[in-house]
């Protein structure tokens, strides 16, 4: 188990790491360029737009996980409630018929 979480944190670090290289790429080739607007526009859809792209789509077991996990949860609290309102109204019957011998 411990095994699997290290490997995961880093593969994360090494996705990050090299994002970062790449917007330091980019941002040197924005420098290189002959106008200010031509090193923007290579900044932003050289490096800033695919980095976001890659890192949206990298993200997106962790955000289905993450969604499964709170439904899980949410339908356990769900049923917990339902199982809690069925034992107290049970326990209201058995008193109610009591109190009629």
């Amino acid at each position: 188990m411990l095994g699997s979480i290290v490997i995961f944190f880093a593969y994360r670090l090494a996705v990050h790491i090299a994002a970062v290289g790449w917007i330091y790429v980019t941002l040197m080739m924005a420098i290189t360029e002959e106008t200010v607007v031509a090193g923007i526009m290579t900044f932003f859809f050289y490096g800033v737009l695919p980095t976001v792209i890659i890192m949206y789509i990298g993200g997106w077991g962790q955000r289905r996980k993450r969604r499964e996990s709170e439904r899980l949860r949410a339908m356990q609290e769900r049923q917990a409630a339902a199982e809690a309102s069925a034992s107290a109204a049970g326990a209201g019957i058995t008193r109610e018929s009591s109190d009629a011998n």
